[in-house]
């Protein structure tokens, strides 16, 4: 049997206790190791869940499933993947290639930053579609994302923003080369995706691409605080959180403008970003004063979103 199995987001001891129960049973276990990360290495995971881990990158999942899937009809074979086995990035080929070969196969699940977000105090059933932000380069500096995060704003819906991971990449030049050679790996972090997001703005108010429309939230937080008008587009000023090693004991969350969101200190990968709705619920409001990164907190650090 093929199991995939979810490690949560933490450590070596975010396992399920029915996950390492079959991870010490298997007789072979793989580690997924480009789509996230944990905060402890491969051999911290060795050590507590007392099996060799064979490390699975990108070429080997994508180009070479089926050296994972060889003689899983015979024996368990265990594939580990950080967060939840389909959570922000699924793994259904393995499943559908499993299928095909007739390979039972079974999921363990665990927490996922797709739910795990909610550390910050906003309500999971706001959010809508999730993004990804990928690292721009010279000639590449995709936009096409930015339509739904503006459709979830205009929808009063939060948006998750998953930054991008580079592992074990090659440079055009190697790749074309043919070199086995690969780039140090590469963490997006909050400030960086930010100076996107604000690039991304400042080009389509230039082409004139930016609506305008104001709305009123009469909403008020416990402590009496009014809420300002809401801009349902996303500007400068639009109200974000920043979150970083969310499951770790070391977890920051920060919230803030976008603006601040481009020099606010998070620490070390992995970073998320919230772009949040237009309208917000007093109690996320009050939730996210606890994180706040404005300079004026005088007045029961509250946020109020622009």
């Amino acid at each position: 049997m093929l199991y995939l199995i979810g490690l949560g987001l933490g450590d070596a001891k975010d396992i399920t206790v029915k996950g390492l129960e079959v991870v010490k049973r298997c007789s072979r276990v793989y580690l997924e190791a480009y789509t996230s990360i944990l905060t402890v290495g491969k051999e911290a995971l060795e050590e507590f869940y007392g099996r060799k881990l064979i490390v699975a990158d990108r070429e080997e999942v994508e180009q070479k499933a089926d050296n994972i899937l060889e003689d899983a009809d015979l024996s368990d074979v265990a594939f580990l993947v950080v967060g939840d086995p389909f959570g922000a990035t699924t793994h259904s080929d393995l499943v559908l290639r499993a299928a095909k070969r007739g390979i039972p196969y079974r999921v363990i699940h665990n927490a996922s930053i797709m739910n795990a977000v909610g550390c910050c105090g906003l309500q999971l059933y706001k959010f809508g579609e999730t993004v990804s932000v990928v690292f721009w380069t010279d000639t590449w500096r995709p936009e096409s994302f930015f339509d739904k995060v503006k459709k979830n704003r205009q929808n009063g819906m939060h948006t998750l923003c998953l930054l991008d991971i580079k592992v074990k990449e090659q440079s055009l030049e190697n790749l074309i080369k043919g070199r086995k050679i690969y780039e140090p790996p590469q963490y997006m972090s909050v400030n960086q995706a930010a100076q996107q997001l604000l690039e991304i703005v400042q080009n389509q108010r230039i082409r004139g691409e930016e609506p305008g429309q104001l709305f009123h939230l009469n909403s008020k937080t416990s402590e009496g605080s009014a809420l300002q008008l809401q801009h349902q587009t996303i500007t400068e000023e639009t109200l974000c959180v920043g979150l970083a090693r969310v499951g770790a004991e070391d977890q920051k969350i920060a919230a803030g403008t976008l603006q601040q969101m481009c020099t606010v200190d998070l620490g070390g990968p992995l970073h998320s970003l919230i772009i949040t709705g237009g309208s917000m619920h007093p109690l996320e409001i009050e939730m996210l004063s606890l994180f706040s990164v404005l300079e004026d907190t005088s007045e029961s650090q509250s946020i109020d979103g622009l």
